[in-house]
């Protein structure tokens, strides 16, 4: 068993929830390449600590992505096969994958998905790590680099509120339909409390494009301000939704099948006084809950986005600046999923700059950059991906984004 940890970096142990909010400790990330089966943890691009691993064998591979790290458990068995123990388990998904020690880490992949890693180094690993940290895993290895651009966010540019704005573009995030779920903008008629840990906590940002989700939560709410009850804003059509639909269609000289098309969508935003919605969407999640999200632009939507993950670190208290690191991952989208929103090109893959030039395509509208920018502290992160992998992003969970499957 070989592998290297700078011993000075164990005071950077971040073992507890309370510890990641308070937002002073290194923001770390770990990097899991398959080819090389290899772990790498870096403090932005500097390589931190390294260890060889064992991933998942054939028919039982790996899923690669974007995760974090969800739960730990020093002692722990697993429920699916034979009780097997899983020292210093560190959850990455709720359908069971997770880093943890073996005694057999061969330089091969031998595990039944999870990711090995060497007794020794899992103890120590343990000890640097916190909920909510990044762990990327990838096929081929790949490396942070800084990243300037100045369409990210910087926390120098939030405002002091003002006057109330008219139409802030901000909405309680899917599933999150309650008054302590919705956050606008509004006039501050007291000063301003001191920060709890809760709201210094690092905010997780997701950018990408919109789903049928999206476009069903939206007819819901147009329905609805319409007259007609389509049920809450889900973004699921169910036996209300259905009935709204048939109705408004029926109304309007339409055929009464309920089904969702282009066309009845764009009906009912010509009916409620409405444009056609942009063509991406942003949400922002703390501490694993939705705090809202928003529309923005994706330029070239022709082109794929491509899966990118990139971190925030190093803020400097007096300029109100830090630094972004970026890490780009393989996309890998069939065909149907390719056809479906409408990518007939590749994105910018492998050039250094993919994602400066990704970043460059989304527009962000100011009322959301400068809300984003008064949540930024160390270690807030931005994804940004073609799919919103949702069976795995969930109660209780980051943005995870899956770019291969065991089964794809």
């Amino acid at each position: 068993m070989r592998f290297t940890l700078r011993i000075a970096f164990a005071a950077l142990a971040m073992s507890s929830p309370s510890a990641l909010a308070a937002g002073s400790k290194a923001p770390l990330q770990i990097v899991v390449s398959i080819e090389q089966q290899s772990l790498v943890v870096y403090d932005g691009d500097t390589v931190v600590a390294t260890s060889k691993v064992s991933t998942g064998k054939p028919g039982h591979p790996t899923p690669t992505g974007i995760f974090s790290i969800l739960e730990k458990r020093r002692h722990h068995r697993s429920n699916i096969y034979s009780n097997a123990p899983m020292p210093f388990m560190q959850r990455l998904t709720w359908s069971g994958i997770a880093l943890h020690g073996s005694n057999h880490v061969p330089d091969y992949p031998a595990s039944h998905g999870c990711v090995r890693l060497p007794s020794k180094f899992a103890a120590a690993l343990y000890k640097m790590t916190g909920y909510g940290m990044h762990v990327v895993i990838s096929d081929s290895q790949t490396t942070p680099v800084a990243v300037s651009s100045a369409t990210l966010f910087q926390p120098n540019q939030s405002r002091p509120r003002g006057p109330a704005l008219s139409d802030v573009p901000l909405r309680p995030a899917i599933g999150e339909f309650n008054e302590n779920a919705v956050e606008v903008a509004m006039t501050d008629k007291h000063p301003s409390p001191v920060a709890s840990d809760q709201q210094k906590a690092p905010i997780r940002i997701l950018i990408t494009r919109r789903g049928v989700q999206e476009t069903v939560r939206d007819l819901q709410t147009l329905l609805n301000m319409l007259g007609y009850d389509a049920g809450p804003p889900d973004g699921f059509i169910g036996p209300a939704t259905l009935a709204a639909i048939q109705a408004f269609q029926k109304a309007e000289g339409l055929p009464a099948d309920g089904k969702m098309t282009q066309g009845l969508i764009e009906a009912a935003f010509r009916k409620a006084g409405r444009g056609m919605p942009p063509n991406g969407i942003l949400r922002v999640r703390r501490q694993f809950q939705p705090l809202f999200e928003a529309d923005v632009t994706i330029a070239e939507p022709a082109k794929a986005l491509g899966t990118h993950l990139l971190q925030f670190q190093d803020l400097d208290p007096k300029s109100r600046q830090g630094k972004w690191f970026g890490i780009s991952l393989e996309n890998h989208l069939p065909k149907a999923t390719k056809k479906r929103l409408g990518i007939t090109a590749e994105t910018d893959l492998p050039p250094f700059d993919a994602v400066e030039r990704t970043v460059g395509r989304i527009t962000v509208p100011e009322e959301v950059r400068e809300r984003i920018a008064g949540l930024l502290v160390n270690g807030s992160s931005l994804s940004i991906t073609d799919t919103d992998s949702g069976l795995e992003t969930g109660e209780g969970t980051d943005f995870i984004t899956i770019t291969r499957t065991p089964h794809s």
